[in-house]
């Protein structure tokens, strides 16, 4: 269901099937497929955008059959029947489809190509699975395009106010068509900072890239996987809201983001080598200054000697997705146990959740106002979110408990 709505969504942002067959790891085939019951509908890249849970339902009506777990219990056995054959034929650089039709006409494979390729990112090893892909050469990004994103180390900073020696991290984020960088200095790499730095990027350029193009950080990127990253909830609501696409980088592949890697040492050396700061917040206001009338000034050699700003401005500013009107609310997510006390603790905090919840996992939605508690994807319980201390709705307690709580004041 994840996989065919994330094809959906990458064909409705109108990128072509040769990307998303090299991006996503999918036969054209296959994409074809899943695209159909979408452009029999009347639906067109480029139109309305939908939210995910719009395209969830829609997927949901054209291919009911994907919802049905239970389907993966009888084929994934069959298919591990050939679990040496596959392995040794991916390790020789034969693609995954041609497998699947050798083991079809030769072994009668009864599974299909899309179980096939599940069953394979599931059981055998990235590194036997790389040996099968083919890396296309790159090409001149189009204007809008494309953004990649990347941290990296600026250095050492002592920190006046605690007195303590502090590593300092520079969050970049170059738009690949003029070369366009924004820069800004963080002491910590969690997903808050990830979710604040986009924005501040976004609000620098004053409008927001198609595609996103991150490396696999554990704070975008929960699972990074050659065919199957996952993104995190936090990273994933950013760009819904947004509107542009999450396309992660391969593991340990520095060149599906070189335009971000190779400015690196010449933002340690130009902004940050020598020079000495009076606050993290003095840091990141140099930071931004320094991206505009500096980096964004310099004589670029990819661009033949013009400035990237200039390119910027001139050809990839009118390409770009405009800001959405409202802000962008941040939120972060975690998980949280509900214990028989009807409590979860989460940031140190204990909230209640309906009593018929007891013993279950929860899906923890924090923002800097609301934590709200999340099971099977349905939205179970709200709190007001506390610094410290215990939150209880006595409503969340079973019946008979609510019901004696009066007779026990009053003994």
């Amino acid at each position: 269901m994840i996989d065919v709505t994330e094809i959906l969504v990458h064909w409705h942002a109108g990128r072509s099937l040769n990307e998303m067959s090299g991006s996503l790891g999918v036969d054209r085939k296959t994409i074809r497929k899943y695209i159909a019951p979408a452009v029999a509908a009347g639906i067109a890249p480029g139109g309305p955008a939908r939210s995910e849970a719009e395209w969830q339902e829609l997927v949901r009506g054209w291919f009911p059959e994907l919802s049905d777990t239970r389907l993966r219990q009888v084929t994934w056995p069959v298919i591990g029947e050939h679990h040496d054959y596959i392995a040794e034929q991916l390790r020789a650089g034969v693609r995954m489809s041609t497998i699947h039709q050798r083991l079809r006409d030769e072994q009668g494979l009864t599974a299909s190509v899309a179980s096939f390729r599940r069953y394979v990112a599931a059981n055998i090893p990235e590194e036997t699975r790389r040996a099968q892909v083919v890396v296309w050469s790159p090409r001149q990004a189009e204007a809008g395009e494309q953004a990649q994103i990347d941290y990296g180390m600026l250095g050492r900073w002592l920190d006046p106010v605690s007195g303590k020696l502090r590593t300092v991290w520079a969050f970049v984020m170059v738009l690949c068509c003029s070369r366009h960088m924004f820069v800004r200095p963080v002491l910590k790499m969690d997903q808050r900072a990830w979710t604040e730095c986009h924005v501040e990027a976004f609000g620098f350029f004053g409008d927001v890239p198609a595609r996103l193009v991150p490396d696999n950080l554990k704070t975008g990127v929960d699972k990074p996987d050659l065919y199957d990253p996952k993104v995190n909830r936090s990273y994933a609501e950013l760009a819904a809201h947004y509107g542009c696409l999450v396309d992660p980088a391969r593991a340990l592949k520095p060149r599906d983001k070189a335009r971000v890697e190779r400015p690196m040492p010449y933002v340690r050396d130009s902004f940050w080598r020598g020079r000495e700061f009076a606050s993290l917040e003095q840091m990141q206001a140099e930071a931004a200054r320094w991206s505009a009338e500096v980096a964004g000034r310099r004589a670029c050699r990819p661009l033949e000697g013009a400035a990237p700003a200039a390119v910027f401005e001139t050809v990839e500013k009118q390409a770009l997705r405009p800001l959405p009107a409202d802000p962008f609310v941040p939120a972060t997510w975690a998980t949280a146990k509900i214990g028989p006390d009807i409590h979860a603790q989460v940031d140190k905090v204990l909230y209640s959740v309906p009593w018929r919840h007891i013993g279950k996992t929860a899906d923890v939605r924090l923002t800097a106002t609301m934590v709200q508690f999340f099971i099977g994807g349905r939205l179970v319980k709200s709190h007001p979110r506390k610094a410290r201390g215990k939150q209880t709705d006595f409503g969340d307690y079973p019946p008979v408990m609510w019901n004696l709580r009066p007779r026990q004041a009053a003994a």
